[in-house]
This record gives structure tokens, sequence and C-alpha cells, in this order.
């Protein structure tokens, strides 16, 4: 395998690759990019696979039960994750709103039929989709 370069020391050359392009996009971004997956464990090569990120928008927080509300800055849109669903799932309850909301996001918000408002994954895999249709590109960054 380390012939064929998927040794040791070639995966923890690839991690701190994707880490450093990571630092570097994420600097001319409004969120935070972070590689994962296969890239991440340096399992694959730049062109080699496809390509997992985990998006994190920098005004946007998810609080589990029992954190308080009241300890997170007012700028942060903040979200509650209900677990009591499918084992490996949740739902995310809005719990604050900010005037700096993102496009992507107010979109993907949706009302349950009990009152409360939820940030739909279909929903904001549908704006990312037509976000990537409108500009022609295969990945958002």
């Amino acid at each position: 395998m380390t012939r064929q370069g998927y040794g040791e020391g070639m995966r923890r050359r690839r991690v701190a690759r994707y880490k450093e392009y990571d630092r570097l996009r994420n600097a001319e971004l409004s969120y935070t990019l972070i590689t994962a997956g296969s890239k991440a464990e340096g399992l694959s090569c730049f062109n080699e696979s496809d390509r997992d990120y985990l998006f994190l928008l920098k005004n946007v927080i998810c609080l589990e039960a029992g954190i308080n509300l009241y300890s997170i800055p007012d700028d942060l849109q903040v979200y509650r994750m209900d677990t009591h669903v499918y084992p490996g799932h949740c739902r995310l309850l809005l719990e604050r709103q900010t005037t700096r909301c993102h496009n992507i996001i107010h979109n993907a918000l949706c009302d349950n039929g009990n009152g409360d408002v939820l940030l739909s994954s279909s929903l904001l895999l549908d704006e990312f989709s037509s976000i990537l249709a409108h500009t022609g590109r295969r990945e958002v960054v």
C-alpha cells in the first residue's frame, strides 16, 4: 500500500495539505469550511473520489437540551436540537432569529404544525442545489 501512495506517512501529509487548503479557503469565505470523509483521513488524493465538506455558518449555533439560551450572544441565530426522533436524527427548532439571517437558511425554515419553526434539511438541500444550478458550479465553495 505504501508504494501506491496509501502509507501512513503519505496519509499524514494529505491530511496536513487538506487542512492547509481549508485554512486558505476560510480566509476568503463568510463561513467556515472543514474537509470531512476520506479526504480528511488522507485516504484519497485531491482529484480522486468525491469531496465531503462541513459548512459552519459563523452567526448560527445549535444547542443541546439544558444549555441556557441567555448565555449565548444576541448576534447568533440559535437552534435547539430535538433528539426525540429516530435514532441518529434530530430536529432543529428555531429558538432565536437575528436580523442577519442567511437567505439559504431563511428559505429552508418551515412550520411543523405545532407553532414551532424548523430548519428543514430537504429545503436546505434544495436551496444548495438551486445555488449550484444557478452558478453552474458542481460545488458551493
